[in-house]
């Protein structure tokens, strides 16, 4: 298999996180997404909404969206689940984590980011709104996990809300921000126990992890 993504990418870090949980080696390819205007031609090529990750699987065929990537693992390698057992413990793992990676991230990302300084909002209004969607987006989170089951998000052993959690935490720190939200902090302490979680992280944001 053949993952493409870029390094400062969360939505790659997710990706990159479940391949470990399930000790899957894969090629990687990197893009340069660095330039908020410009959308390499090499990764429209492979993806028409020029983002990343995109997953190769060995039969060719190209999954694009990070969730949609991970649950496709999930299927062909099942061990370890990232979904609980029940449909109801599922539904909210799956809540849990688009929250993150369909409500709060899209908000906070470069192309996002770009898209609203060609309104001309200075660098500091951006801080503040990165800040803002991320404390907001945030404490949802910190509020679905009430009663679940630690120490990760949804029970011993960590899953699909994990693998979007850690990235995310990381993120926020990275904007400097004093994370107050024990729930969340507890979960994502559980998980950089693990190699899965720390051996993936992003170099720039190692540093500011747990």
């Amino acid at each position: 298999m053949r993952l493409h993504g870029h390094p400062r990418s969360l939505a790659t870090w997710r990706v990159r996180i479940a391949l470990a949980l399930k000790n899957l080696l894969v090629e990687m390819v990197e893009h340069d997404t660095a330039a908020r205007d410009v959308t390499p031609a090499s990764l429209l090529q492979i993806n028409p909404q020029g983002q990343v990750p995109v997953l190769e699987t060995d039969s060719g065929q190209r999954l694009t969206q990070s969730l949609a990537i991970i649950e496709w693992l999930d299927e062909m390698w099942p061990t370890p689940p990232l979904l609980p057992p029940g449909p109801v413990l599922r539904a909210r793992v799956r809540a849990f984590s688009h929250a993150i990676a369909t409500d709060l991230h899209p908000l906070v990302t470069d192309r996002a980011l770009g898209r609203l300084r060609r309104l001309e909002m200075t660098d500091a209004s951006l801080r503040a709104w990165t800040r803002c969607a991320l404390a907001e987006g945030l404490d949802a989170c910190e509020t679905l996990l009430t009663g679940a089951e630690g120490p990760f998000c949804f029970g011993s052993i960590p899953g699909l809300a994990d693998v979007c959690l850690v990235p995310q935490l990381a993120l926020a720190r990275q904007y400097g921000m004093n994370l107050t939200f024990p729930r969340l902090l507890a979960a994502e302490a559980a998980c950089m126990t693990l190699p899965a979680f720390h051996s993936t992280c992003p170099p720039e944001l190692w540093s500011k992890s747990s």
